[in-house]
């Protein structure tokens, strides 16, 4: 998944990133912004225990997103507003989260996925595809971090990148 991520981002240039379709319609930049930092949160905070990059290497002003924010609280209406102004700057970024995220991985074993790190999921978050993985009322573990968090969402916004991919006039990234 990881892979399809370097490979959506290699030969887009700032306006495709940046493109907005039309109100209501969020631009290929959220889909990026979202997913990386979640996964950026995910793999720092959950199994390094370390902040996220994007806070220690204070990403937001290199990358110079339009909003500072994840786009999990705020509205549509807000978040189609997402942009970039420094596309080589996220093309860094984005390569640091997947390069950490592939050091973590290697060092995850079965018991470490057993590791409940939430007792459950806050009542905001219910609706979520986690929340219909795990059922109300029961815990998170660092398997379901991976399976929902990165992978599932990974996938999930990577279909959006892909529509945003042909709304732009570039080819989706698989058959």
């Amino acid at each position: 998944m990881n892979e399809l991520w370097q490979g959506a981002i290699s030969d887009m240039t700032l306006e495709h990133v940046n493109h907005r379709e039309r109100d209501g319609v969020l631009p290929i930049a959220f889909s990026f912004s979202h997913y990386i930092q979640a996964q950026d949160q995910s793999i720092s905070v959950i199994f390094r225990n370390q902040p996220p990059l994007w806070a220690t290497g204070g990403w937001a002003a290199k990358i110079g997103v339009a909003i500072d924010a994840l786009g999990r609280e705020e509205t549509v209406e807000q978040m189609q507003n997402q942009s970039f102004s420094n596309l080589d700057a996220w093309k860094e970024y984005q390569a640091l989260v997947i390069d950490r995220s592939r050091e973590t991985l290697a060092t995850v074993t079965g018991s470490m996925l057993e590791e409940v790190v939430m007792p459950q999921l806050p009542p905001h978050m219910q609706n979520i595809f986690c929340g219909v993985v795990v059922g109300p009322g029961n815990p998170i573990r660092k398997l379901e971090v991976l399976e929902c968090f990165v992978y599932q969402h990974g996938l999930r916004h990577m279909g959006e990148v892909e529509h945003g991919r042909a709304l732009v006039g570039l080819r989706g990234m698989t058959s």
